[in-house]
């Protein structure tokens, strides 16, 4: 083991159930395992288990969250999504079907009275699923990407999947998370320039499609996390509210 860089020593909380994002540590080490020489991760240099809850032991990344500079991310992620490295990932949500039973599982852990609002807004468009599936990161927010001279680099591969691209692209869009990670949403502007510099017209134009479903089911999210305790997510909720309405 090298002893002369910092390590992270993460172990992992399974006592909430998070109906959007896994925290699976078997998963994020055989990802860190499989993309070690790829630079897109941290190395992995232990795993196992304390009591019932796993742990990982990592290189600690350099690197400050990402905050502006769309073109890297996105340019990173069709890197990723190129090579499809071999992890025995689970199938992520494929298509508007997945995505609307997905939204509606979510939807079916709230009480709030907007609930009912939400499921009146599920969209009526219908996108099949993608055979072109790949791994895919889960949860590229903001704050899982780290920047520095030396690039960029993914962080926290606790909810990765075999899916369709669409899905990363997606979380890292979403109006709601760049609020959360940010502090405020991409411009329209970032947007086409995020899609552009993905260089994959097939794969934009899948994304466009499937756009009402990701915030619908976004919002969905927010509601939940507001619900259980993140009064934050209320305004991430509203964002992907008019994200919706602009869609539709």
């Amino acid at each position: 083991m090298d002893r002369g860089r910092d390590k992270v020593l993460k172990l992992y909380d399974t006592t909430e159930d998070n109906p959007l994002f896994r925290n699976d540590a078997r998963l994020e080490a055989a990802c860190l395992r499989a993309l070690s020489e790829t630079g897109m991760a941290p190395r992995l240099r232990a795993s196992g288990h304390f009591g019932k809850d796993g742990w990982v032991l990592y290189d600690h990344a350099p690197g400050a969250p990402w905050q502006k500079g769309v073109e890297c991310v996105a340019r990173l992620l069709r890197r990723l999504h190129d090579m499809d490295p071999s992890v025995a990932a689970p199938a992520g949500r494929n298509g508007s079907a997945e995505l609307a039973r997905h939204g509606s599982e979510i939807l079916n852990l709230c009480h709030d009275k907007r609930r009912k609002t939400l499921q009146s807004l599920m969209p009526g468009t219908r996108v099949p699923p993608t055979a072109r599936t790949c791994l895919i990161h889960g949860d590229p927010v903001a704050g899982n990407i780290l920047t520095s001279p030396s690039g960029a680099m993914l962080i926290d591969w606790q909810c990765p999947a075999v899916g369709d691209r669409c899905e990363d692209l997606a979380l890292f869009l979403s109006p709601a998370m760049q609020l959360i990670y940010r502090g405020r949403p991409l411009t329209h502007d970032q947007e086409f320039q995020f899609l552009q510099a993905y260089g994959c017209p097939e794969t934009a134009g899948r994304y466009r499609e499937l756009k009402p479903w990701y915030a619908w089911r976004m919002a969905a999210y927010c509601l939940w996390r507001f619900e259980n305790g993140a009064p934050a997510y209320e305004g991430g909720l509203m964002l992907e509210l008019a994200g919706l309405a602009e869609a539709r």
